[in-house]
């Protein structure tokens, strides 16, 4: 049984969707949250049960019989986040999983710029410490990102952001289908992989560029100074932590944690990469 945690949210869900494309569901559980968002799952033949990384008995139900287990990880920083992934590992040793795999980060370190990354690292140390085999997935940076960090810039014609430097965006469909391929080759990697990355990297003039190409108008990138982005994301209603950790992101690029790029994604999957400019057509026509 291969058990994938989070399997609702925007990797975990395409993760399940590929993994069943080369196991049949009888293999596939998914431990959710909320297991009524996962009926289409479990209409497929997977296993669904209730799952938090909070709850140490559901996860205990949740991981039951599991050979693998898949940790995705959660969206919150600093040491709830690592709590967090220890009582997933735990749970996952306790249910006598085989191996475990993890969703780290190209730039997971322990000096990182960027908070994420030294989370992820710190996570590392507790699969390292677990005494199970384990994949730490070194994934690129999500292109949705660049996506996000557009903002409204297209309308206003400016991209008003600190300063970066270049970055290996991936896609989260490639990222998911390299995991699956992973997953269904048990023991294909031992500790972290190599970065898993696009084929590669821009910085946000470039994105500024492409963006422009694609939507007919003019943007232009604007370098705003650390302290005044963070101002303005406080009186955004952002909380300075969070606004803190943003910062970082732009840290960590300016000191190049995302700038390699590896080909073991495109070995994985077989094909090049999906393009950056390719996730930025689908965000931009969405919205």
């Amino acid at each position: 049984m291969i058990i994938v945690t989070g399997a609702t949210g925007q990797l975990g869900r395409r993760v399940v969707e590929r993994l069943l494309t080369r196991v049949p569901a009888d293999r596939v559980g998914v431990s959710v949250r909320d297991p009524q968002k996962a009926q289409g799952l479990a209409d497929q033949g997977v296993r669904v049960r209730r799952g938090s990384f909070t709850d140490p008995a559901g996860l205990a139900h949740a991981f039951e019989g599991a050979s693998q287990v898949l940790v995705v990880s959660v969206d919150v920083m600093g040491d709830e986040c690592v709590r967090q992934h220890r009582t997933a590992i735990d749970a996952a040793v306790a249910a006598g999983a085989r191996r475990i795999l993890y969703t780290s980060q190209m730039g997971a370190g322990a000096t990182s710029h960027f908070q994420a990354c030294r989370d992820h690292a710190a996570t590392e140390e507790a699969l390292r410490a677990s005494g199970v085999p384990f994949t730490a997935l070194r994934n690129g940076f999500y292109a949705t990102s660049a996506a996000h960090f557009l903002g409204h810039a297209v309308e206003s014609g400016r991209l008003a952001l600190p300063a970066d430097g270049p970055v290996a965006w991936t896609a989260h469909a490639d990222l998911a289908e390299a995991t699956a391929a992973i997953l269904a080759d048990e023991g294909r990697f031992e500790g972290p992989t190599p970065p898993l990355t696009g084929g590669g990297t821009l910085d946000f003039e470039e994105i500024a560029a492409i963006a422009a190409k694609l939507t007919g108008r003019t943007i232009t990138r604007v370098t705003v100074p650390d302290d005044q982005y963070r101002e303005q994301m406080i009186g955004q209603g952002v909380p300075a932590e969070l606004s803190d950790q943003l910062l970082g992101i732009f840290s960590a690029s300016r000191a190049g944690e995302f700038a390699t790029v590896d080909p073991t994604l495109a070995t994985l999957l077989g094909r090049e990469p999906v393009s950056t400019e390719a996730v930025l057509r689908e965000h931009l026509s969405a919205g």
